[in-house]
């Protein structure tokens, strides 16, 4: 089997695994991941290209981590979604994890959009937004508030590891087509 084939493969099973989790738990298991990193080291290595752990594994396993973590250090993410983007970029390297990265974003983005719906607490999403928001637009313009509204109670977390697979599979795809 070609080295990126196995690569490949194995990601998918990685993702559709931890996106399994992701619904049933709410939580992506370090194990999976930790697995996922060793059985991509030691693709990488056979790779026979001597710098692939280097400019391949270790860059885009540091890409994909740096593309969540203000997120996660903002409270709008969990360490699992950060890790598994990290494990994503040792797969596929840096240049298209950056690409699944941003796919992730809009794939995460009418992820929650259909949550909210379907919740039926689009109301209190857009409240939510526009109490984040209003302190900010107010700066911008050289107004003070008075005393910012507190956000409305969230309405809910998402299982983000369907949007980095949603994500990844469509770089995925449209790479081969």
């Amino acid at each position: 089997m070609h080295n990126q084939t196995a690569l490949e493969l194995v990601l998918v099973v990685i993702l559709l695994l931890a996106s399994a989790f992701d619904l049933h738990q709410r939580r992506i298991p370090n194990r999976l991941l930790a697995g996922g990193l060793l059985v991509a080291m030691v693709l990488h290595l056979s790779s026979g290209t001597a710098s692939a752990l280097l400019t391949t594994y270790l860059a885009g396993f540091a890409l994909g981590l740096l593309m969540f973590l203000p997120l996660y250090l903002l409270g709008g993410m969990a360490a699992g979604d950060v890790k598994l983007m990290g494990t994503v970029g040792a797969f596929l390297g840096p240049a298209l994890v950056f690409q699944a990265s941003l796919a992730t974003y809009c794939c995460g983005g009418v992820l929650a959009v259909l949550i909210v719906l379907f919740k039926g607490s689009a109301r209190t999403a857009f409240a939510n937004v526009l109490a984040l928001l209003l302190p900010v637009l107010m700066r911008l313009q050289g107004a003070q508030l008075a005393s910012a509204a507190a956000p409305a109670p969230s309405v809910g977390g998402m299982p983000y590891a369907v949007a980095i697979t949603a994500g990844t599979f469509a770089v995925m795809y449209l790479r081969h087509t």
